[in-house]
């Protein structure tokens, strides 16, 4: 496997910070997507403690261990085979009126989210009044970043002093224990020093922007305000699916959200003249969200994002321009008490072409304690399926474990 590994560029890819060339990845042989394969077992890099079923991250832990996860306590979903597209534009126009519970149009918005939540944690949303202009924007200047020499890129490198934001090479972000194919700038909103006292400490800082491309800074920080408001939005429309006030999830929940956005660029497949692509050259392993909801702006020529159903198929997300796609995270399946799931999913870039993805996540106050709503025990039988948890200790518990050592 190692020899196989070195002949298809993959440890050159790992090593990318030494070279600023994508021209080896012109020509390529598209790897088939997968499609009746469950998702493949990895070994994590140091040993985990066994937590219990309704711990958060138990997920991941049996996944990386090959468990089935149906036994372990928790369903896949359905076995849905494609991913719902919801106009959720009444709701963005009535998301504040007194009365939007009556309101036929958002009436049916939350049926829909309803029933994509339950079925497959996927969705794509159109009529979301965030500019398309603005979203390919977005997509242009992180690919004007990500072409840079990597000394420039460098510039501004994640680190734990940095409280984890910053630009990772190829290769630096885990899942699992195995090595993403993809580079990233890390963003998170501002700690401040001692606003959230120890609990805070290891996220404690501000972003860094790059100077080039001039604009970055500002039209990313213009784009987290706009996908900040579009989500609390949706969020309020399944709050209302649920059975819950329109405001369920906010206040002490996600009345004062944490973000977090993710810069991600994937080199196209190494392989040239027919070589086999090695099974370990995935863009990012298979995985849940952390937070509450994910809005994901998608280069429009190129499948990648891959989600599994119930009987373990990988179900692609084709880019539909003019949309986001949008999933459930590992928060909002403990708040509906697992009526709603945080489906796993993927990202295999079988295209000779770098791909550009930016993902906002939308998630829960930092300190905030989140556990079953009432109203989503009561419908599930009555008893708590899943431990609390805090999210901030949820979101440090991962981030310090997601990257490889240099």
């Amino acid at each position: 496997m190692a020899s196989k590994l070195m002949s298809c560029g993959v440890a050159a890819i790992c090593s990318s910070v030494f070279s600023s060339s994508k021209s080896k990845f012109a020509t390529a042989v598209p790897l088939p997507v997968a499609t009746n394969v469950t998702a493949s077992s990895r070994i994590t890099m140091s040993a985990q403690p066994r937590l219990p079923y309704s711990a958060p991250g138990y997920w991941e832990f049996v996944e990386a261990k090959g468990e089935d996860t149906e036994r372990a306590g928790t369903t896949m979903a359905t076995d849905f085979k494609s991913i719902p597209l919801i106009d959720v534009s009444p709701l963005v126009d009535k998301w504040d009126h007194p009365n939007i519970a009556q309101d036929e149009g958002v009436a049916e918005v939350v049926r829909q989210l309803d029933q994509a939540c339950r079925e497959a944690g996927f969705f794509y949303v159109k009529g979301h009044g965030i500019p398309d202009s603005l979203i390919k924007e977005i997509r242009h200047i992180s690919r004007v970043f990500f072409d840079q020499p990597n000394d420039m890129k460098l510039k501004i490198k994640l680190s734990a002093a940095s409280g984890y934001r910053g630009y990772q090479w190829v290769g630096q972000n885990i899942t699992k224990g195995a090595l993403d194919m993809h580079e990233a700038i890390d963003c998170y909103r501002e700690v401040k020093d001692g606003i959230y006292g120890d609990l805070g400490e290891v996220m404690q800082g501000s972003n860094q922007w790059p100077s080039n491309p001039p604009d970055f800074a500002r039209l990313m920080e213009e784009y987290i305000n706009l996908c900040t408001d579009l989500s609390r939005k949706i969020m309020r429309g399944i709050a209302l699916a649920l059975g819950g006030s329109v405001d369920e999830i906010e206040g002490e929940i996600a009345g004062d959200p944490f973000w977090v956005l993710r810069i991600i660029g994937y080199p196209g497949v190494p392989c040239p003249n027919g070589q086999d692509i090695p099974k370990t050259y995935i863009g990012c392993g298979a995985h849940t969200d952390y937070g509450l909801l994910t809005l994901v702006n998608q280069d429009e020529d190129i499948t990648a994002l891959q989600v599994r159903n119930r009987s373990g198929e990988w179900i692609s997300a084709p880019p539909i321009p003019g949309t986001f796609v949008c999933n459930i995270g590992d928060m909002l399946k403990i708040l509906s008490n697992g009526l709603y799931e945080s489906t796993l999913h993927q990202v295999i870039n079988n295209s000779p072409k770098f791909r550009v993805c930016v993902a906002y996540f939308y998630e829960p106050n930092f300190d905030a304690s989140v556990e079953p709503l009432e109203m989503c025990v009561q419908r599930t039988g009555g008893a708590k399926n899943f431990k609390g948890a805090v999210y901030g200790e949820h979101l440090v518990s991962k981030v310090t474990n997601n990257f490889v050592k240099y």
